[in-house]
């Protein structure tokens, strides 16, 4: 039986050990820093309800998908004449290129802004696959399409990629 206060404390802990990348996921997924807080704190409010059925489960891949939810949510809610193109400036990149940091910082901005051309589907399936390291089975799995779909859309945003005029260079380290 659990101790009281149990849930609590290792409610907390999990938070303060992975916010910071939910909140880091959710800004690569939207390409807003406000919004991606706003996504992890809704989603975290309705892990915490259900934290004593999810916590002995995968509790960052419960949470994970429930900011997806709220993504695609919020996304659904928006009025159709608002295109969502995320704010390049805003994208938070793991990627340090080795060598000069303005070459480094030159090359993150160059990603933001091929990231923001995407659309949300093809957007989020670049970050489950790449930067989540999901596979596509458990892409589709996140966004609740099939896995045909992510690989179209997978297909579709790495020709985006390729020809982005942002990217032109990026790779070239001499």
């Amino acid at each position: 039986m659990a101790v009281a206060g149990s849930r609590d404390d290792d409610f907390t802990a999990f938070v303060l050990a992975r916010s910071a990348r939910l909140v880091h996921f959710a800004r690569m997924l939207c390409g807003d820093a406000g919004l991606a807080e706003d996504l992890v704190q809704t989603a975290l409010e309705k892990a915490y309800l259900r934290w004593d059925r999810i916590e002995m489960a995968d509790p960052f891949g419960y949470v994970r998908q429930a900011v997806v939810n709220q993504h695609l949510s919020w996304v659904r809610r928006r009025p159709w004449r608002e295109r969502l193109t995320g704010d390049a400036t805003e994208i938070d990149l793991l990627l340090e290129p080795a060598g000069d940091p303005s070459g480094g910082v030159q090359h993150r901005v160059a990603i933001r802004a091929a990231l923001a051309t995407l659309s949300r589907r093809e957007r989020a399936v670049v970050v489950l696959r790449y930067v989540e390291d999901l596979t596509e089975r458990e892409t589709a799995t996140v966004l609740g399409v099939a896995i045909g779909t992510v690989k179209s859309a997978n297909a579709r945003a790495l020709a985006k990629l390729r020809t982005a005029p942002e990217l032109s260079g990026v790779g070239d380290r001499t």
